[in-house]
């Protein structure tokens, strides 16, 4: 019943609510960027969403397209800007998927969707994490991100997929906000599965 049709209204119904509440700094923002940046406000990519359809996710863009002698892209942390640092510190940059939501093509918890390129590639764990809609933010994301290994990685997002819950959710969502604010406060480790010995 929550996964089927609880989930997805839950999430419309508070995307709707904060984007509303957020549409001042949206306002700002979609501002900002251009004044500080002198770049589009917005960075539009082709993600794999659900049953493996693409579809275009909307994020704040927090990096210039600056190139070397020989014309490629300079290393990330050499193009992410001072505006963009503190969007992705803050979570901010994420904002823009809250229209996602409303087309609902994400969720808020959820697998991170993957770049296009990644639905040819023949790995059962990295298929079976399209059973769902992505979120953008997901049990992967409060274990370890971008520390975490790829195999890890699906390894949580399958264990989400098999085991989610309103409650799951919930504990998800709040570890996000916390985490963002600086906070590790609340232990949520029991959320976590632990990996079965070889």
């Amino acid at each position: 019943m929550y996964r089927k049709y609880v989930k997805s209204v839950f999430d419309f119904i508070f995307a709707l609510f904060t984007l509303v509440l957020f549409l001042p700094f949206f306002v700002l923002i979609i501002l900002f960027i251009p004044i500080f940046d002198r770049f589009h406000p917005f960075f539009i990519q082709d993600r794999v969403g659900k049953h493996t359809q693409s579809f275009r996710i909307y994020k704040f863009k927090t990096m210039n397209d600056k190139k070397d002698s020989e014309g490629k892209l300079l290393p990330e942390e050499l193009r992410v800007t001072r505006l963009g640092r503190f969007l992705r510190q803050s979570g901010l940059d994420e904002i823009p998927q809250l229209i996602n939501i409303l087309k609902f093509e994400m969720s808020f918890i959820g697998p991170r969707p993957l770049p296009v390129y990644y639905i040819n590639l023949d790995d059962k764990l990295q298929r079976d994490r399209h059973r769902v809609l992505p979120g953008i933010t997901g049990l992967a994301q409060i274990t370890g991100r971008n520390s975490l290994k790829w195999p890890e990685k699906y390894r949580l997002d399958n264990y989400y997929i098999e085991h989610q819950s309103f409650w799951m959710d919930l504990k998800i969502l709040l570890k996000t906000i916390y985490s963002a604010n600086g906070y590790d406060a609340v232990n949520f480790e029991h959320v976590i599965p632990k990996k079965k010995a070889e």
